[in-house]
């Protein structure tokens, strides 16, 4: 059965690094000694890893580098959970598949490993990473994901300000055109909000609601601890 954690973002203003989901993911992790975890969505994964490793040990949790490449395989291979950070999502999803890392990942964590996933590792758990927020600065073999959702995901979600004298286009308009050429329901995920997945079930949490798009409708708002059905 999947159980998967996937943040909107890492870091809420004015709170430490994971500091808003730590019981969930104290309860995620609930019997977990040790995790392995993705650094791949940054360029110096060795000081990311050692900022998530200091967060983790604070848990009482041990963390070991996840690398690109056979090592990396064999450790995921037999971790007993995994956290794959933040950063660009391009650069994750491209490392991933040129160390052959997808599908053991895909295969692990639907066979029931914890999964936690922020921003970009939450982007990645979608079909697609086609609704990320981030620059194409480097070039993946496809866009397509490890698919443990139906739907897509648009973590940092913001709604417009309507003071804003920026004429550019809104997030909300961006998800739009998304779906004038992709027929996908959309999940945009308010700062502060993640998605809580205990094999089919889907829950809302963190407080905020969350803005539902889905081609042919107007974009609705999901309230905080409402349900996305089937995962």
């Amino acid at each position: 059965m999947k159980r998967l954690l996937l943040l909107s973002n890492s870091t809420n203003f004015g709170q430490g690094y994971l500091a808003h989901a730590v019981a969930e993911i104290r309860a995620l992790f609930d019997g977990v000694p040790r995790i392995a975890f993705v650094p791949f969505a940054l360029h110096d994964q060795d000081a990311y890893t050692r900022k998530a490793r200091a967060r983790f040990q604070e848990l009482g949790i041990a963390v070991d580098q996840v690398s690109a490449d056979a090592r990396g395989r064999e450790l995921l291979s037999g971790a007993a959970g995994v956290f794959v950070g933040g950063g660009n999502t391009f650069r994750l999803l491209d490392r991933l598949q040129r160390a052959e890392l997808v599908e053991p990942l895909r295969r692990r964590a639907l066979s029931g490993m914890p999964y936690l996933g922020s921003s970009a590792g939450s982007n990645i758990a979608a079909p697609t990473i086609k609704t990320t927020n981030d620059m194409p600065i480097v070039q993946p073999r496809s866009f397509d994901a490890l698919g443990f959702v139906p739907f897509q995901i648009n973590p940092h979600y913001i709604d417009a300000d309507p003071a804003s004298r920026h004429m550019g286009e809104t997030r909300e308009e961006r998800l739009r055109e998304y779906l004038e050429e992709n027929d996908r329901v959309v999940v945009g995920l308010r700062e502060g909000s993640w998605l809580e997945v205990e094999g089919a079930r889907v829950t809302l949490r963190g407080g905020r609601a969350a803005r539902i798009f889905q081609r042919g409708q107007e974009p609705r708002e999901l309230a905080a601890d409402g349900e996305l059905g089937a995962g």
